[in-house]
């Protein structure tokens, strides 16, 4: 990987908690430009996310809407921010990540959505709407937990099979 970003590519990495990407640090002579990491208003990151700026990587977000989860889009919450902008929830969140500097590229083939994503910009959240989004980190994941052993072994045996 160091010779391709040698050859003008970037590196980056995907689900790496702040100790595995410490081990890249310390072993490696790039800097990751980019950690991809599950980041929504249920699983902030908030430590990763000042890891990453620490050490100039950018905090990307995968799964920006919790895939759906957890009645993110019905959350009273989200809902009570969102019409106080009078906007829907998913400019919110989008907006969310944005203002707190993470990246994110959400996926959307209906176009009713994908406008729902266009309309992120133009607002800003109140130091009040962070605090009320902020109080719904779980600092858990949603999805499935990238340090256990027997998860690791069953993702790299699925990749195996592609």
């Amino acid at each position: 990987m160091e010779a391709l970003h040698r050859e003008g590519r970037a590196i980056g990495v995907s689900n790496f908690p702040p100790d595995r990407v410490t081990d890249l640090l310390v072993f490696n002579e790039v800097v990751p430009a980019v950690n991809q990491i599950e980041t929504h208003p249920f699983n902030q990151q908030v430590e990763a996310r000042a890891f990453h700026t620490e050490h100039g990587i950018q905090h990307e977000s995968w799964g920006p809407f919790a895939e759906g989860q957890h009645g993110i889009f019905t959350n009273a919450v989200l809902r009570a921010v969102a019409e106080r902008h009078h906007k829907t929830v998913t400019p919110v969140i989008m907006w969310w990540l944005t203002q707190r500097g993470v990246v994110a590229i959400p996926k959307s083939v209906v176009p009713e959505r994908i406008a729902e994503n266009v309309d992120a910009f133009g607002f800003q959240l109140s130091p009040e709407d962070l605090a009320a989004i902020a109080g719904l980190d779980t600092k858990t994941t949603s999805f499935f937990d990238h340090r256990d052993p027997a998860m690791v072994q069953a993702l790299g045996e699925r990749r195996l099979d592609l």
